[in-house]
Order: C-alpha cells, then sequence, then structure tokens
C-alpha cells in the first residue's frame, strides 16, 4: 500500500493525470508490443471476441457483451481492471474517488480550496477499482444515482439545497473504476433511462439538484439474448449509447472446451495426485456438452454452460475418490461407468423443451452420455452396422459373439488392477485395441475398452442392464439401456 501524500509531492513527482479509457489504451498498447496475453484464462476467444475488445478499448467504447450463459462474459468483465495503473491518486476521505486535479465533489474542491497544495492524498490500489451489480427488477434510482440523505441533513442542520446532503449511489462511488451491470435486460425500463446522460455527457442528475457531475467510467454491460423476450429488453436510447455490442460464444473445439474446464474446475492437488483421468474421459465429458448443445430435448436459446462439464469433472473426481476411500486404494482412475456420477451436474444445468420434459430430466442426461460415447467411438473405430450381412464379420463379430457364451460385469467396487483384467479378460476385444489403438495403455486402455463394449450395447449388439455397484452386458434381451439409480 502505497503512503498518502500532499498533493504538491504528487505534482513534483511528475505524475500526468489519465481518463480511465486513457489508462486502459495506455496498458493495453504496452502488453500488445511486449508480446503479453492482454486477457488471462479466455480461452477460445484469441481471433474473435479478444481482437473485438481491443478495438472497443482503444475506442474507447462502453461495452455490452451480449451471449448465452456460461460464456465468460463476467470473467471478461472483471479482467478490465487488469488494464487499470496500479495505483490512483484520489482526494483523502472522497467517497466518489475525486481527482486532486479534477475534484467534482463539494467535498474535494472545499478541501483543496482549504489546504492548497497541502491537501492530503491517498491512493487506489487498481482491484479496488472495480464495482458490479447485478440487474434485477428491485433496482432503483437511488441505488445506481444517489438520493437526498434526510438524516444526513437533520444531523448537519444542512437545508436539502446543500449539495452534502446528497447520498451518492453505486455509479458515482464508481468514478474512475470500471462498473460492470450484469443481466442489463432485466433492469426496469425506467431505471435504465437513468443512465442515458451518464453514457452520452458523462455526468448525472440527483433529484432537483442543478449540478451536473462528470463522471469518469468504464461501462461494461453483460446481456443474455434470450432475456430480450422472457424477461425485458434493452431499450433502444440506452443501446444506442453503448459504444460496443460484442457477442460471446461457445468453444468451437473439444480441445479449447477441455482447457476451459481444466483451468475451473475445482481438484485439489491431493485428487488430481491420487484419481487419474484418462484423456478420453476428458474428451468424452465435453463431448456431452456439444451434444447437450445440438439436441432437440434442449432449450438451445437458453444455452448450454460451460458450467455443466466443470461441474461434471467435479463430480467424475469425487465418484472416483469415493471408490478409492470404500477400496482402501491409494490411487485409482476415472471409469466410463463412474459416468453416472455426472447425470446430476447435467440435470441441472440444461433447460429442456417441451418434449425434454415429457421424457425427464434424467432420461435427457443418460441420452446425451451415450450420443457422447458413439460420437467418441466413431472417432476412434469403424461404425457399428446397424444390420449384418450372414457370413460377412465386422470388426466387432468376434467380440459380440464371445457374448453368445460369456457375459461381462463392471463393478464400481473393483480395484483397478480387477477391473483391467476383468476387461482384458475378452480377447476379441483386446485384439480389436491392439488393431486401432495400439498405444494406449493402462487406465487409458481400460477406458477405451469399456467405450467399446457401451457402443455396442447402445448400437443394440449387446444387451446392458444395471444395478446399484454393477453394469452387466450379456447377449441376452437386448433391452434398452439404464443406467442404474446409483
Amino acid at each position: 500500500m502505497k503512503q498518502e501524500i500532499t498533493f504538491r509531492e504528487l505534482r513534483e513527482s511528475g505524475y500526468t493525470e489519465k481518463t480511465i479509457s486513457q489508462e486502459m489504451q495506455t496498458n493495453l498498447i504496452a502488453r500488445i508490443k511486449e508480446g503479453k496475453a492482454v486477457f488471462e484464462g479466455l480461452w477460445g476467444y484469441e481471433d474473435t471476441v479478444v481482437p473485438q475488445l481491443k478495438k472497443a478499448i482503444l475506442a474507447g467504447h462502453h461495452i455490452n457483451l451480449l451471449g448465452l450463459r456460461g460464456q465468460a462474459k463476467t470473467r471478461i468483465a472483471r479482467s478490465m481492471v487488469d488494464l487499470l495503473d496500479e495505483y490512483m491518486p484520489i482526494v483523502s476521505g472522497s467517497e466518489i474517488n475525486d481527482s486532486p486535479f479534477e475534484p467534482i465533489s463539494k467535498y474535494a474542491r472545499d478541501l483543496i480550496a482549504e489546504k492548497g497544495d497541502d491537501t492530503p492524498i491517498s491512493w487506489v490500489h487498481r482491484s479496488n477499482r472495480f464495482f458490479e451489480k447485478l440487474a434485477t427488477p428491485d433496482v432503483n434510482v437511488s441505488d445506481l444515482i444517489g438520493d437526498i440523505d434526510p438524516i444526513k441533513a437533520a444531523t448537519l442542520k444542512l437545508p436539502y439545497s446543500d449539495e452534502r446532503v446528497l447520498h451518492y449511489g453505486m455509479i458515482p462511488r464508481a468514478n474512475r473504476c470500471v462498473f460492470v451491470l450484469n443481466e442489463l435486460p432485466d433492469l426496469q425500463a425506467r431505471i435504465q433511462v437513468s443512465l442515458f446522460n451518464i453514457l452520452q455527457e458523462g455526468d448525472i442528475q440527483i433529484r432537483g439538484f442543478q449540478l451536473r457531475m462528470p463522471l469518469d467510467i468504464q461501462f461494461v454491460f453483460t446481456a443474455n439474448p434470450e432475456d430480450y423476450t422472457n424477461r425485458g429488453s434493452i431499450v433502444t436510447p440506452l443501446k444506442d449509447r453503448i459504444g460496443s455490442q460484442i457477442f460471446t460464444h461457445y468453444p468451437k473445439s473439444i480441445e479449447l472446451a477441455k482447457n476451459i474446464t481444466a483451468q475451473e474446475a475445482k481438484i485439489s492437488d491431493e485428487d488430481r495426485g491420487s484419481v487419474y483421468i484418462p484423456e478420453l474421459a476428458k474428451d468424452l465429458l465435453e463431448q456431452v456438452a456439444f451434444e447437450a448443445r445440438e439436441s432437440e430435448y434442449v432449450d438451445a436459446k437458453s444455452g448450454v454452460s460451460a458450467r455443466m462439464t466443470i461441474s461434471g469433472m467435479e463430480n467424475l473426481i469425487a465418484g472416483a475418490k469415493l471408490r478409492k476411500i470404500e477400496t482402501g486404494s491409494e490411487r485409482t482412475a476415472v471409469r466410463l461407468i463412474d459416468f453416472v456420477s455426472v447425470i446430476p451436474s447435467i440435470t441441472g444445468k440444461i433447460e429442456l423443451v417441451y418434449e425434454g420434459e415429457q421424457e425427464g430430466a434424467d432420461e435427457v442426461a443418460k441420452l446425451l452420455i451415450d450420443r457422447a460415447i458413439i460420437t467418441e467411438f466413431e472417432k476412434r473405430f469403424p461404425r457399428v452396422p446397424k444390420l449384418e450381412k450372414e457370413g460377412v464379420k465386422t470388426p466387432f463379430s468376434n467380440i459380440i459373439e464371445w457374448f453368445d457364451s460369456n457375459y461381462l460385469e463392471l463393478n464400481y467396487t473393483d480395484v483397478d488392477a480387477d477391473f483391467i483384467e476383468n476387461l482384458t479378460s475378452i480377447q476379441p476385444l483386446s485384439q480389436l485395441m491392439d488393431e486401432y489403438c495400439p498405444d494406449l495403455k493402462g487406465s487409458n486402455r481400460a477406458f477405451c475398452m469399456e467405450l467399446v463394449i457401451w457402443s455396442l450395447a447402445i448400437s443394440k449388439k449387446l444387451d446392458r442392464s444395471a444395478t446399484e455397484n454393477t453394469f452387466k452386458f450379456d447377449a441376452e434381451g437386448l433391452s434398452e439401456s439404464y443406467y442404474g439409480d446409483n
């Protein structure tokens, strides 16, 4: 924390007064020239959103981030603070971060008039220059702009015409800071109108006061396109005053999605060391989200948040960790049967259309996992034919024939060695792996072997049934697939 100094010392130090827009532009340009990342942790936006953000900042625009839930809008808004100077000087005691060079409140003007060069100057760190407000229907003008404080007037024995009786709202207190207003369409239209002057002329008006208080604020708004019809809308004059509207989007590849999940999932170092996650398991989890975004049962306008796979990864780890504890093992690996643990993460993160509601959230979640399994399977193996020609073998014929006289039980509670031995006992399955995935070893190979068995069951070549801790695969019945109740 920098020590308090006087106005004279500030001037003599060579400090140059800058607007918040100039601060951000200067620091943005410096980062670009040094080859540093401007926004940390924004995977998949390098060629789309980030260039637009850079241009908006260089243009000095207020920004509206428009996109479905779970597209890092709030993360982008919060990262704007990193483009501010480390410390900002203010008149000590100012409620609205008055610049000593251009004071705008009566308090700061009177203090400078009284003390001149001896005016005390405090420093505000950039981490304290971020204000965030969630727009809800109960937000009013007093919350955002301010109002007359009758208690202050009575205590100080001041008339209501005195500027000192004003209570400043969140926006004046965010002077020379970044102010984020989330879910803008939820803000009532009459409240949105109160923002017109701030965005256009840069000043505010409180009640009947004749003052014009020029504020220096970087506004960032966020909104979900669906909110325009569900709950409200951004009034046209306000939208017209926002310089840049930038659309966000979901990751466009599995690799980018995996990077986001790895970055955001809360997994302890201990769990990372004792629970192994096969790469295919990570791919499969992300593919579930991709399938959900294309599903006819899921409301596409609502979107499928990246938080679904983040929560799913945490549940996967938790499921494997529970097995490790119950079996007394020191280590374990995530299995395909552990994806039962992901179902609560899916059902809590998707909005269903009418047809999905008829199916039921649990059944839709299971269907999405099945579709993801088939998609990942077909990236590595030939497609399973719906009909087999007599006398013509497919790559899976020997595996299917093995189940004519055998069955496979995959137990959730088996230790890893027993689980892998159970899978490798199917000789035709091992031969298939040697042909199509010869480089896979250990738990990665076991997970891929599971993938084959599950894909054959989903394709109605094997029967799959479940009890509390066991999945059984055989050639009898060929019933519909169920995941059990665990």
